[in-house]
């Protein structure tokens, strides 16, 4: 199995080639089953929380995660 490069939040990250978006969610500690707050993209694109499961990441992707919290 080959690794890719992708970005994520503007880091560098090796992955085995077609890792899926929900298990690079779940190394970030998001439990995609219960997320709320969370915002995903991928190459600038938002991806469905329907369609985390499924999305599968390429060798130079971008992805973005955003997560929500309360304060000041």
């Amino acid at each position: 199995m080959n690794d890719s490069t992708i970005q994520i939040n503007g880091e560098a990250v090796a992955l085995p080639d077609s890792a899926a978006l929900v298990d690079v969610l779940r190394s970030h500690g998001i439990d995609p089953s219960s997320a709320r707050g969370v915002a995903v993209a991928v190459n600038e694109r938002i991806v469905r929380r329907s369609e985390w499961e499924r999305k599968t990441l390429a060798s130079g992707d971008a992805v973005e995660i955003v997560t929500a919290r309360q304060g000041g």
